[in-house]
């Protein structure tokens, strides 16, 4: 079975970081939606995911990061994606995510982002 964990902690400013680390697919996308529906309910908009330890992604954990969008922009928040792997990078890129996100070489740009608003 595939190993995906993911980590939060927090930033200044209530900016949060889920650390993905390992293979998301449709085995292991429960996790990451509880780690989203966890923010949420705590009220924690400003989202930061590194991807530096994401070694994959399918179609499935895609559909993740659409399924929870909304509701954080609805909270006046975001979803921003740092730290890929150009491999994963090409995934997200295939299916138009950068025209949906902000994807940024380093978590330290998406913070600045965050703290630009």
């Amino acid at each position: 079975m595939s190993d995906f964990k993911v980590h939060i902690r927090e930033r200044a400013n209530n900016i949060y970081v889920l650390e993905l680390k390992g293979y998301l697919d449709a085995h292991t996308t429960p996790t990451l939606e509880e780690a989203f529906q966890k923010m949420l309910n705590e009220k924690k908009f400003r989202i930061i995911v590194n991807c530096k330890e994401m070694s994959y992604i399918s179609s499935a954990g895609l559909g993740v990061f659409m399924a929870f969008i909304e509701d954080v922009r609805a909270g006046n928040g975001d979803i921003k994606l740092s730290d890929m792997s150009p491999k994963v990078f090409n995934i997200f890129d295939l299916l138009g995510f950068p025209m949906l996100y902000d994807i940024v070489k380093l978590e330290e740009e998406a913070a600045k982002k965050f703290d630009a608003q």
